[in-house]
């Protein structure tokens, strides 16, 4: 969910030598293309717009030729799985080569998290912004209600539990990273 440290893990990852693709840069992408503002709003729309043509697996249909690119590099950490849709193609595609790691935060953490949060310039992929406490709530909703987000976290390999510090939720991660590495 929003808010509950997917990006930190993500950034991780990336400083360990994992390429990064993440799911919902297509949402940014379009809202830059027509020139809307990055408003929870206009995500939603966006969001629910892509799914409408491409159905509740778009994200993973159309991010899996960046998937196969990176692949052939290594290891990919990808941002964001989202739909109970995208959870099965990207199952049936990658088999177990496909890890899911979720990460969790209570709702107020989250809140407290994104109300917090300042937009850095240097952050043009829009992927640490902040939110109001009502856009991250209602955004929740959305996300849970109308995109099937509670199955990729529900059928998640790994659950990280990210109600500490980063390195606590770092620590968390490596023993993750040890489990998977000696399977």
């Amino acid at each position: 969910m929003t808010g509950s440290g997917k990006s930190v893990v993500s950034d991780y990852l990336v400083n360990k030598g994992y390429s990064y693709l993440r799911f919902g840069q297509i949402t940014m992408d379009l809202i830059k293309k027509r020139g809307l503002e990055p408003t929870e709003v206009n995500e939603k729309i966006i969001r629910e717009s892509v799914r409408k043509e491409h159905g509740m697996g778009a994200y993973a249909l159309l991010n899996i030729p960046k998937f196969d690119e990176l692949l052939k590099k290594g290891n990919v950490v990808g941002d964001g799985l989202y739909s109970w849709s995208e959870y099965k193609i990207l199952r049936e595609k990658y088999g177990n080569q496909l890890v899911v790691l979720a990460v969790f935060a209570p709702p107020e953490l989250r809140y407290s998290r994104l109300v917090n949060r300042t937009l850095l310039s240097t952050d043009v992929s829009l992927k640490n912004r902040p939110a109001t406490l009502e856009s991250a709530m209602s955004r929740d909703f959305a996300e849970i209600e109308n995109i099937e987000k509670g199955g990729p976290i529900a059928m998640s390999d790994f659950t990280l539990i990210n109600t500490g510090s980063v390195s606590e939720l770092i620590l968390q991660l490596e023993k993750v990273l040890f489990l998977i590495k000696g399977e």
